[in-house]
């Protein structure tokens, strides 16, 4: 019966105005678009018309996704969660067997970041770095770059990028900054070529090319963050002219100690998570829960910070409201966090962890108008899991 409903509606949403269903589907997720197209050949043609495609590409380039993997065991099916405010539900990216005829049985994966149709894996066992492509279902091992092999623990989320080639073209690029000897260094490899390339950054000597609102035309890598002084590689999108900044954050002198991208809250109470220029401070205190008080902490302040003009400064930009503080503030034992600056609109995820539970949070705040917001997720059961790689993307698109 309930087949026999589905086939209904599908025969009479193909009834409508074939202007409708262009605008229809123009509005849906491409799983969602993907299984329509599986069950009904006149919307498969809808799907299939270049026009479509342009249009659906378009606007799904500035969308944006968040992805996130966990796993139990290294036998699970490695699936990758994604939800994007365009939809009210996770979608489940099965990309397990995709892996099965180039990964190993046991291989241990962890999500570094993704990027349109692409997803980029570290292998901890054989230290490789993967892409997968969910659309086109193909993996491309990427060649050791040249520091050699490296573990997962080697990858700094707000150090590395990836950045997808035009809808169809199949091609990506991925950087990630290091100090080597001392040296900020910008490593970029490209799938074009299959090779890699270094490159000693620069001192900087000038104001950077860009406004106080919106960095124009560079990426930011963080090589390193410590309690005062950051190092990091601004560089031009075509890889070019990369440049050293050393911002200077002045507050606090006298609270040394910090986490960078993750914390245990037994530990500290101050997490900085950076990403594209741009750096959230997560400030906890402890508190007491069932007369014990030992690793338990919650949010109590977030500040965001970003570059000067001259790329010298770490400048504060704005505080979370205390309103929306008091909306994400639950008790956690650990937290992690990425961030990313795309559009106008700077988002940030929080990720906690207490007694085997996760929470997950994510935050925007409008650059033009200096109001922040929070997306409200759908329910995520993450309860037993381990957390190996969160980050956002933009959306996927019709090759």
């Amino acid at each position: 019966m309930e087949s026999r409903r589905n086939s209904t509606t599908v025969v009479g949403f193909s009834l409508l105005p074939s202007e409708l269903i262009h605008y229809i589907i123009l509005r849906l997720a491409l799983p969602d678009i993907f299984h329509l197209k599986s069950v009904n050949k006149f919307i498969t043609s809808v799907i299939a018309d270049q026009d479509f495609a342009r249009d659906y590409n378009l606007r799904s380039s500035s969308s944006t996704w968040l992805f996130v993997y966990k796993k139990r065991w290294h036998r699970d099916p490695v699936v990758v969660h994604g939800f994007t405010q365009s939809s009210e539900r996770w979608f489940k990216v099965m990309i397990g067997d995709i892996l099965k005829p180039v990964i190993p049985p046991g291989e241990d994966l962890y999500f570094l970041t993704a990027a349109g149709n692409f997803f980029l894996f570290a292998l901890n066992c054989s230290r490789e770095v993967i892409s997968v492509n969910p659309i086109t279902k193909t993996v491309k091992k990427i060649p050791q770059s040249p520091l050699g092999p490296r573990g997962t623990s080697s990858w700094r989320r707000s150090g590395i990028k990836l950045l997808a080639g035009p809808p169809g073209s199949c091609q990506f690029r991925f950087l990630f900054a290091e100090l080597v000897d001392n040296s900020p260094t910008l490593f970029e490899y490209n799938s074009m070529t299959n090779t890699w390339k270094s490159t000693i950054a620069r001192e900087n000597n000038v104001n950077l090319p860009h406004t106080n609102n919106k960095y124009e035309n560079r990426i930011f890598l963080s090589a390193s963050n410590g309690p005062n002084t950051s190092i990091v590689i601004s560089v031009g999108y075509d890889g070019n002219d990369p440049t050293i900044l050393r911002p200077r954050f002045s507050r606090d002198p006298e609270d040394g100690a910090l986490a960078v991208g993750f914390s245990w809250g037994s530990v500290i109470n101050r997490l900085h998570i950076y990403g594209d220029g741009r750096m959230l401070i997560v400030r906890s205190g402890s508190v007491e829960l069932n007369n014990s008080s030992r690793g338990i902490k919650v949010v109590k302040h977030i500040e965001l910070w970003g570059l000067s003009q001259n790329g010298r400064e770490w400048v504060f930009v704005s505080s979370v409201p205390n309103g929306l503080i008091d909306e994400i503030k639950k008790p956690y034992g650990v937290m992690m966090g990425c961030l990313e600056d795309r559009d106008g609109t700077i988002r940030a995820i929080l990720m906690s962890n207490f007694e085997g539970v996760w929470n997950i949070i994510w935050l925007g705040f409008d650059l033009v108008k200096s109001t922040w917001a929070r997306v409200y997720l759908p329910e995520f059961n993450m309860e037993g899991s381990n957390m190996a790689g969160v980050t956002f993307s933009a959306g996927l698109t019709i090759v």
